[in-house]
C-alpha cells in the first residue's frame, strides 16, 4: 500500500457529479463543507508538519438524491505570498520560513524582528465556521477568512484582535438557539497580564448599525480566566458548554512564550516551544454564565492532553463533561511528516491512545464534607471528585471507551443530557479506520469500516422532525468517511464515489475518495 502523507492535492474547481451507489434520502438537502491541509510542497521547499499545509476548502452539494463534489485552495494571504515566490515564505506553527539568502542584510534584520512578536499566518485550515449568514475558514491564530459557501471564494480577511485582545482562538466554537458563537482565545502578555478570553459573537448585527458590517464586528468579552502562568499559558483545541456553565481545561501541555519570541533566531519552530508536564495537573475552571464568572473552588485532575470535548451538561448538582483524553503530547509529534512517511506503523504505536473520559464536577463543595470523601452523588456515573484539606476537589473520571477521536453528537443535545456518540475509532494508529456509534447509556458500539479505507470526521443529520436523539440517516465527510449508525439494527448503505480526492493522504487501492451515508430501514433495538 503506497504511503503519500504530503503529497499537494489538486482542486477540483468545476463541480463534478458523484456515482451514487443505494439511493439519498430526498429530504437530504444541503451542502456539507470541509477543510484541511492539501498542499504541503511549494517549489522545493517542503512543511515539516501535517497540519502546517496549506488549506484545502472541500464542498460536497447534495440535491435530490445526488451529489456533487468541488475543492479550492484558500486564497490567504499565506497562500498568495508562498506561489508567488515559489517557496515557503510564511511560518507556521511546525515549519519556520526564512528569508531568501539573496536579500540584503537590512530585510533580513526585518524579519528576525517581525518574528520576534510574530504576526501569526491567515492560513484557516481546520474548520468552517458560521456566524449570521457568514461562513469563516478558521484555525487556531487570530485570524479567519470569510468564504463563499457556494463557490469556494476567498473572501475578507478578519483579524480578531480588533475586536476582542487574542492573540490565538480555537477553531471549535460553540452556538446557542439563537445562533449566536461563544469562542474561546489567548490573550498573551496584554497590559501584563495573560488570560484566556472567553468571548461572543451575535447571530445578528444591531439594525442601527447593519450596513457593511459583519457579527464578527460586534464581538464582545464574555468574561476572562488569568493564566496560572504569564509566559507559558495552556494549550487548548476546545471547551465545552452547558446550558448554564462554561468547561474549560487548563492542561499541562503550555506555550513558552519567552521560547517563542526566539524561536526565529534559534533556528526552530514554534512547536517546539510547545511541553508537555507530566509532574503538573491538569485544572478545571467551571464558569458560570450567569455571573461571568468562574466558580470559586479549585478542581483539578492528573495530567493529560485533550484536544476535543464532546459534550457537557448538569446533572444533580454536578456538571459532567465527556472528552477524548491523552497521557501526554506524543500524538502531536506523529504528525511530523518525517514520522508520517518512515516506519509510520511502528512510531505510531508508541503514541497515547485516545480515551474517552467522563468526569463530574460539583458545583457546590460541603464545608463540612470530611477530607477524602467524595463530593458526586450522580448515580450515573462512577467518576469522583474528592475533597483534600486545604479545600481544593481532586477529579478522576469515568472512562467510557478505548480508541476513540473526532466526537460528534447530535447537536441539539449539545450542553444538554445525552446519549450517542458519532466518531472515528482508532486502535494503534492515530488515523482512523472504523466509523463508530457509542451508546453512552449501555456501553455498547456500532461500527462502519471498509479496507483500504480512511474515513473522515463524521457528522450526524437528523431526520427532519426528528423525536430520537439518533433517528437518521446521517451524512458523512470525505475520504470515504460516513456517519455513524443508531439504534436500529438493519440499514441501507449509500456511498457517493468522487475521483481521486483524499483527507489523509492515503490512496485507496481505486484511486477515489467517497460520500458515505448509511440509512436505517427498520425500528430494532440491538
Amino acid at each position: 500500500m503506497e504511503i503519500i502523507f504530503g503529497q499537494n492535492k489538486k482542486e477540483q474547481l468545476e463541480p463534478v457529479q458523484a456515482k451514487v451507489t443505494g439511493s439519498i434520502p430526498a429530504w437530504l438537502q444541503g451542502t456539507l463543507l470541509r477543510n484541511g491541509p492539501g498542499m504541503h510542497t511549494v517549489g522545493e521547499s517542503k512543511y515539516n508538519h501535517w497540519f502546517d499545509g496549506l488549506a484545502l476548502l472541500h464542498s460536497f452539494s447534495i440535491r435530490d438524491g445526488e451529489v456533487f463534489y468541488r475543492s479550492k485552495y484558500l486564497q490567504s494571504d499565506t497562500y498568495i505570498a508562498n506561489i508567488e515566490a515559489n517557496r515557503i515564505v510564511v511560518s507556521e506553527f511546525g515549519t519556520m520560513a526564512y528569508p531568501d539568502p539573496c536579500k540584503n542584510i537590512f530585510s533580513k534584520a526585518f524579519s528576525y524582528l517581525s518574528h520576534t512578536i510574530p504576526d501569526f499566518t491567515d492560513n484557516c485550515l481546520i474548520n468552517i465556521m458560521k456566524c449570521g449568514e457568514d461562513f469563516y475558514a478558521t484555525t487556531e491564530t487570530n485570524y479567519i477568512r470569510k468564504i463563499d459557501p457556494q463557490t469556494l471564494e476567498t473572501l475578507e480577511k478578519v483579524d480578531y484582535r480588533k475586536y476582542v485582545a487574542v492573540n490565538l482562538a480555537t477553531s471549535h466554537p460553540h452556538y446557542d438557539e439563537a445562533g449566536n458563537v461563544l469562542n474561546m482565545g489567548t490573550s498573551v502578555v496584554d497590559k501584563g497580564r495573560t488570560k484566556y478570553v472567553i468571548f461572543k459573537i451575535p447571530a445578528t448585527v444591531p439594525d442601527s448599525k447593519k450596513k457593511g458590517k459583519s457579527p464578527v464586528k460586534h464581538s464582545e468579552v464574555f468574561c476572562s480566566i488569568p493564566s496560572r502562568s504569564l509566559l507559558s499559558p495552556s494549550y487548548y483545541h476546545s471547551f465545552g458548554v452547558t446550558e448554564n456553565y462554561v468547561v474549560f481545561l487548563e492542561q499541562p501541555f503550555k506555550l513558552d512564550i519567552l521560547k517563542m519570541a526566539t524561536a526565529y533566531m534559534r533556528g526552530v519552530s514554534w512547536a517546539s516551544c510547545m511541553s508537555f508536564d507530566r509532574e503538573d495537573k491538569t485544572y478545571i475552571h467551571i464558569i458560570d454564565q450567569r455571573t461571568r464568572k468562574p466558580v470559586p473552588t479549585k478542581f483539578y485532575t492528573d495530567p493529560m492532553v485533550v484536544f476535543h470535548h464532546v459534550n457537557a451538561y448538569e446533572e444533580d448538582g454536578c456538571v459532567l463533561f465527556d472528552v477524548i483524553a491523552y497521557e501526554d503530547s506524543s500524538l502531536y509529534q506523529l504528525f511530523y511528516l518525517a514520522n508520517l512517511n518512515k516506519d509510520f506503523e511502528e512510531k505510531s504505536r508508541l503514541t497515547s491512545v485516545p480515551t474517552l473520559r467522563r468526569f463530574a464536577v460539583p458545583l457546590h463543595v460541603d464545608k463540612d464534607a470530611e477530607v477524602g470523601s467524595n463530593l458526586v452523588k450522580v448515580s450515573s456515573t462512577t467518576a469522583t471528585a474528592l475533597k483534600e484539606k486545604d479545600g481544593h476537589v481532586y477529579c478522576q473520571p469515568e472512562v467510557l471507551y478505548e480508541g476513540l477521536e473526532l466526537p460528534r453528537i447530535n447537536y441539539a443535545y449539545n450542553g444538554k443530557p445525552y446519549r450517542y456518540i458519532f466518531a472515528a475509532e482508532v486502535q494503534w494508529s492515530p488515523v482512523p479506520t472504523k466509523i463508530l456509534k457509542y451508546d453512552i447509556l449501555t456501553k455498547s458500539s456500532l461500527k462502519w469500516s471498509e479496507e483500504s479505507c480512511w474515513p473522515a470526521e463524521p457528522l450526524f443529520v437528523p431526520t427532519p422532525g426528528a423525536k430520537d436523539e439518533d433517528d437518521v440517516p446521517c451524512r458523512p465527510s470525505r475520504d470515504r468517511g460516513v456517519q455513524g449508525p443508531h439504534h436500529k439494527s438493519h440499514c441501507q448503505l449509500s456511498i457517493a464515489y468522487v475521483p481521486e480526492i483524499s483527507a489523509f493522504g492515503r490512496q485507496t487501492e481505486d484511486n477515489q475518495g467517497s460520500t458515505v451515508i448509511l440509512r436505517y430501514t427498520e425500528n430494532l433495538n440491538y
